[in-house]
């Protein structure tokens, strides 16, 4: 941080040290907020997960501006979220991500009022009910937060009013569960990234990455590829199946198929500049599109196969093998202590099988994931979130497929006995 007069700068590099010390963090707390009730099954494992994903994008990066830093982060966050606490997370990422947009640096006033639209957008994401723990714990930090930034204080001291008014609080409630750990957590864990007192990000990071057998997520494993790349090479007569195996370096699904004089290409990646400079020595390339898939798009479909299609999540063969035989098209890996990603969701919605899906969930973790998937993609996507797997057996049989999304949605849930997702 540089101080010039009364104005304190918050760098790209403040905002790194801070996004590690929050993995950091999470890697020492996990455990513990895994023992507590409030966030749905192993909360911790969920937000530890998240995290990684969240500083994946912070070891290869180029760009030093906190703006860039911020969004590169939210949407890694938003895609890799896991859980609701994941979800939660996320959101709180994505409201920073937009506070500081477009800034290379930020003064501790604009990061303040960035951290509060992160903690509004945190809010947002869970269900208005105020008993919960998580909800007035927020609505606290924020509050510190603002009249620490109206004092115009260093962010050091913004995050500490912060921290302060959320203890207040919970000292109220008399009762802390998962949401409000995970929120003084990631509180105290950015304190200590930005006064350097932490364990480095590549220390963290090794920690993950080589202590398997102690139980800690690998963040590779949680690496995301958000950006869906179409195009079209004219003229060239390139080994088609060559051709896929090169751009799956940097891709976790890449289609390529003959068209006409050409070929066209549709990939997930997390470095787009790398695909597209593999492609240019192939031919010239057209139609080049680029969609971010954290954030709320149209998808098209090219030459569906089906009208509408059915997608659930299976905790293993056996009940993927039984989804399978009762109509169910696309099956996602995950359970209650595993869940699927707000990416994953999104990929599998990305095939070209169906024209439309309707995505069924079967555990109350699985809902903020599922409506975030709804909110990125929008009207090709309708839900039935069940209370468990009978709900969800009754929701299956009710599927017709000559009915559209939304009139399937409507009498599955009739079926099930839900309410409207």
């Amino acid at each position: 941080m540089n101080m010039t007069g009364n104005r304190e700068v918050i760098t790209g590099s403040d905002f790194k040290r801070m996004v590690s010390g929050a993995y950091s963090e999470f890697l020492l707390e996990y455990e513990e907020i895994n023992a507590l009730k409030g966030a749905g099954h192993m909360p911790g494992t969920h937000i530890l997960r998240t995290m990684g994903a969240a500083v994946m994008p912070l070891s290869d990066t180029k760009d030093d501006s906190i703006g860039g830093l911020a969004r590169r982060i939210a949407t890694a966050a938003v895609f890799g979220a896991r859980g609701s606490a994941g979800v939660v997370l996320a959101q709180m990422f994505r409201g920073l991500g937009k506070g500081l947009s477009g800034k290379y640096n930020a003064t501790s006033s604009e990061f303040g009022k960035a951290f509060q639209y992160g903690i509004l957008y945190a809010q947002r994401a869970v269900p208005e009910e105020p008993e919960q723990p998580l909800i007035m714990v927020a609505k606290a930090v924020a509050k510190g937060a603002y009249h620490a930034v109206r004092a115009n204080l260093p962010i050091s001291e913004i995050l500490q009013a912060a921290i302060e008014a959320g203890k207040q609080a919970l000292a109220q409630i008399g009762q802390e569960d998962a949401g409000a750990r995970i929120m003084f957590t990631f509180l105290t864990g950015c304190l200590k990234g930005l006064d350097g007192n932490f364990v480095s990000p590549t220390v963290s990071l090794s920690l993950g990455l080589e202590a398997g057998q102690l139980g800690l997520p690998d963040p590779r494993q949680d690496l995301v590829r958000p950006y869906c790349v179409r195009f079209t090479v004219c003229n060239t007569r390139v080994d088609v199946p060559e051709f896929e195996r090169h751009l799956r370096e940097y891709s976790s699904f890449a289609l390529v198929e003959r068209h006409e004089k050409g070929i066209e290409v549709h990939l997930h990646t997390d470095h787009v500049g790398k695909v597209v400079e593999q492609a240019v020595g192939w031919g010239p390339i057209k139609n080049l599109h680029i969609t971010n898939m954290s954030e709320g798009h149209v998808l098209s479909a090219h030459g569906a196969l089906m009208r509408v299609a059915l997608l659930a999540v299976a905790e293993n063969k056996v009940q993927a093998r039984e989804m399978q035989e009762a109509g169910v098209h696309i099956i996602v890996s995950g359970g209650e202590s595993s869940c699927p990603s707000v990416g994953e969701l999104v990929n599998a919605a990305h095939s070209d099988l169906a024209s439309s899906y309707v995505m069924l969930s079967w555990s109350r973790d699985f809902r903020l994931a599922f409506r975030q998937a709804k909110r990125l993609l929008g009207d090709r996507v309708e839900l039935v979130l069940c209370q468990d797997k009978m709900q969800q057996a009754k929701a299956i049989k009710a599927f017709d497929p000559e009915k559209d999304a939304a009139e399937n949605s409507r009498i599955m849930q009739q079926a099930a006995g839900v309410a409207e997702s």
